[in-house]
Order: structure tokens, then sequence, then C-alpha cells
């Protein structure tokens, strides 16, 4: 299947700048795309106000957050979920709307015009990027990197082949990476692959 790339009609937002070590919280992103309002990973967090505080201050009410998208299953990109009872969560293979369980692929599926998910598995095999096409280029949210330096190899990644397959992939599209735990940054020859 070929790799759709999202129109370039979004904001995207850092919530929540993560940390992997000692304290361990996710990148926590708000994308604005017309009527959509998306949360991408709402994870740990010192306390729930460290992601519903930059939300508010952005105009933004939890209840009116339209989607959730979690990259992978992991607690520490999941547990605040709950923060949105009125939105549509999205994961690798579903999306989750009250009791309501909508099977269907992630690749490609399109959240809104601006907000495309790609399945990118390698840190665990139900991960996916969030893209999120902009004026200013095309973000990547993803746990293809915990942060800006990698790590080079994941030391808890279940496929590693898989990881070190998506990399380039995502590298091609984007402009700005904002990884699993750490500040968004621009990639470069640097940059694990």
């Amino acid at each position: 299947m070929p790799n759709p790339l999202p129109s370039p009609s979004a904001s995207h937002h850092v919530l929540q700048e993560g940390a992997g070590s000692p304290r361990v919280r996710s990148t926590v992103s708000l994308v604005l795309d017309g009527d959509h309002v998306v949360v991408i990973d709402p994870g740990m967090a010192p306390s729930q106000a460290a992601i519903l505080e930059p939300l508010a201050r952005h105009g933004i009410d939890p209840n009116a957050v339209t989607d959730v998208v979690v990259s992978h299953h992991h607690p520490d990109h999941t547990v605040n979920v709950g923060l949105f009872g009125e939105a549509r969560v999205h994961d690798h293979w579903a999306i989750y709307h009250h009791d309501l369980w909508t099977s269907r692929p992630a690749h490609g599926f399109a959240v809104s015009p601006g907000v495309v998910l790609w399945e990118t598995p390698g840190h665990t095999p139900q991960d996916i990027t969030t893209l999120v096409g902009t004026p200013d280029g095309l973000v990547a949210c993803t746990h293809l990197w915990f942060y800006q330096a990698g790590p080079q190899e994941d030391p808890y990644a279940t496929d590693p082949a898989a990881l070190h397959h998506h990399r380039p992939l995502v590298l091609e599209v984007a402009d700005i990476i904002v990884p699993g735990h750490g500040p968004a940054f621009v990639p470069g020859e640097s940059t694990p692959r």
C-alpha cells in the first residue's frame, strides 16, 4: 500500500514535552485541523494538570477533543486517555468511541485531512506514527525515536529490524520529528536510522 500523506491544513502544538528517565512521561501533542481537535499520546505526566492546563491555554475544553491517537499501548502513552471522554480513540487496528469498537487498519487512515496514520511497528508490533500536515511542513509524532539521539538501538524494541526499516520511511517525509519521550527536532544526517 502506498504511504498517503496529510494535507497541510493542521497546526501542531506540544502540550507536554516527554522524558525518559528517571521520571517517565510521554510527549503529548495537540493538533487542530478544522473541526478536529486531536490529542496524541496522553500518557504519563507529573499530574493531569500538566496536560489539561496547556490544553486550556489553547482554549480547548477536554470534552471538545474529538480524537485521541495512541502510538502504542504502553501505559506511559495511554494512562490519561480517559481525560477525553467524548473523543474517538485511534490505535493500530480500531477506533473506539464510547461502547462502539470499529475495526480498521491504521495504515493510511485519515483522522482528518491534515492527520494521517502510518503503521510503523518496531518498538512494539502495534506502533503507529501520526503524520500532521502543517503549512510549515510535515510533523511526525512517533515512537521510532525516544528523543533526538535515538537511541540508535531501542532497548525495548520487539522487532529491531522493523524499527530500522520504518525510520527511513518517516525521515523521507518528515520535516519535524516529535519523539515519544523528548522535544521535537528537525531530523538530519546524525538522526539514527
